[in-house]
Formats: C-alpha cells, sequence, structure tokens
C-alpha cells in the first residue's frame, strides 16, 4: 500500500511519549517514517498536478530521536525566513514546522509547499498499526 493511499490520519499529538525503533526520511523527500515494532506513521503529502511539497531542511539529526521517548512533537506554520532565497516566487506557498525532542536531542524538520493556489500544499500525518503487541 501507497503512503499517499492511506485513511487513518492522526495528529502528532499521538506521537508523544513513544518510542520509535527507526526513522527514515532526508531533505528533498516527501515522506518521513517513524516506527516501532507495533506502529508506523508517516508523514507524507499526496501529490498532485501544479504543485511541490516536500522535506525543506532538518536540523539536528533524526537519529538522536530513535530509542528514547518523544518528549516534544509539535506543528506550526511560519513566515518565510528573510534570509530563505526561492528559486522563484511561487503563486502560493505554505511552511510546515515540525519539532521533536528526546533527552538525546532536538530536531527541526521544515516542509516547503508550492503551488498555483488550487492545490493542497499541506503535510499529512498518517498512522498503521502493525501488530497487536
Amino acid at each position: 500500500m501507497s503512503y499517499y493511499d492511506w485513511n487513518s490520519r492522526v495528529g502528532i499529538e499521538e506521537m508523544m511519549g513513544k518510542t520509535f525503533t527507526q526513522i527514515t526520511g532526508s531533505v528533498g523527500n516527501d515522506v518521513i517514517v517513524f516506527e516501532n515494532d507495533s506502529e508506523r506513521y508517516v508523514f507524507f503529502h499526496s501529490q498532485d498536478c501544479c504543485e511541490s511539497v516536500s522535506v525543506e531542511d532538518i536540523v539536528g539529526d533524526l537519529q538522536d530521536l530513535v530509542g528514547l521517548p518523544l518528549l516534544i512533537a509539535d506543528e506550526s506554520s511560519g513566515e518565510t525566513p528573510s534570509d530563505y532565497k526561492m528559486e522563484y516566487e511561487p503563486e502560493s506557498y505554505t511552511w510546515t514546522f515540525y519539532k521533536f525532542a528526546t533527552r538525546k536531542g532536538y530536531v527541526d524538520v521544515r516542509w516547503l509547499g508550492t503551488s498555483n493556489g488550487y492545490y493542497s500544499e499541506g503535510v499529512s500525518l498518517g498512522y498503521e498499526k502493525l501488530s497487536n503487541v
């Protein structure tokens, strides 16, 4: 099953206190996956025509979030940083910031969605139960 077909969507607060054994994703990608033995959380965007949504930047090391409970899992949107230069100025854009922390470290993940203004630029969070553990 493709992540893009998931119907089970959750809020980021569902991730608080969870311990993950594997986290995958990188800048330029349109998917970040947090998983453990019993569940998987996937940040993704169902791409459509005339839009682009992907991870623009990751500050920190995603591996700092592995093996310890998440103490912070937060989503916010914001303005374009004043020092950021876009290759072109899209008609519409949305920044989405995800902040995570464990006792080992902090990680900020910044997504950028651009479009002609008629398509979604948001990030979805899918959930999948892997076993009955």
